[in-house]
């Protein structure tokens, strides 16, 4: 579903993310997962086709991002870190405004708006002004205008962030129902997200791919564990000299 061969993303002679290769297959959920400044932003951006990558490509749903780039975005949903919601539309509206721009014939989209407001729980809430929703439902209406058109790929970037511990739960329940009917890219640096929600983790570290791998086959091991090592391993150079930490 999700094929990403040697993408790179250069500003100048600074390397955002350096030759990486991953997939997604259907179906799953898959933990992309880094430190800080990993790369995780830059790669979700280039597989949503908001950002062109300087070398290598990827494929979604059989389609290249690059030089098929219109037909990608009519088979993702994409949730920015920010929720990109109008504020003086109530729910209802901005999700109908979204489900029109997104190609929803009007026959279909009364059904299209109830399933999305039914899946990410805004019944109480669809006549409510976006400005005045807390954080909270904000994102549930930010994942609900991602799914309303029913794509293939849902692309989901820290869609936990600066939630309370109820809020975040109630956000990886909403996640974890789009399994099976989805494939869902779920960017974070939050362990316990990808613990508890996804299938697969991909972690990326200082722009390249340091372990891709599904959760069953951890042998054991926390991700937590994982996670360390992969991203505090010591870089070694060609005569065996410790170079220092990479993270």
């Amino acid at each position: 579903m999700i094929e990403v061969k040697k993408l790179a993303k250069y500003y100048g002679d600074y390397t955002a993310v350096s030759g990486i290769s991953f997939s997604a297959q259907k179906g799953q959920i898959v933990g992309f997962l880094g430190p800080n400044g990993a790369g995780k932003t830059t790669t979700i951006r280039m597989l949503a086709t908001y950002l062109p990558p300087s070398s290598g490509t990827a494929s979604i749903a059989g389609f290249d991002i690059v030089t098929q780039a219109d037909e990608v975005r009519r088979r993702i949903g994409y949730l920015p870190e920010n929720p990109p919601l109008y504020g003086e539309m109530t729910v209802q509206e901005y999700l109908i405004f979204v489900g029109r721009i997104k190609g929803i014939e009007k026959s279909s989209l009364k059904s299209a708006l109830d399933g999305a407001l039914d899946r990410c729980v805004l019944g109480d809430v669809k006549n409510k002004l976006c400005q005045h929703l807390s954080r909270g439902y904000r994102q549930r209406v930010g994942i609900a205008q991602a799914i309303i058109h029913d794509p293939e790929v849902i692309i989901l970037d820290e869609p936990t962030s600066g939630l309370d511990p109820k809020q975040i739960i109630e956000i990886r329940q909403t996640i974890k129902s789009l399994a099976q009917q989805h494939t869902v890219i779920l960017s974070t640096h939050i362990l316990p997200e990808v613990s508890m929600v996804c299938d697969k983790v991909v972690i990326i570290n200082r722009g390249q791919i340091v372990l891709e791998q599904q959760l069953s086959e951890l042998g054991g091991r926390s991700l937590e564990q994982v996670f360390i090592e992969c991203v505090s391993k010591e870089a070694i150079d060609t005569d065996g000299t410790q170079l220092g930490a990479v993270a």
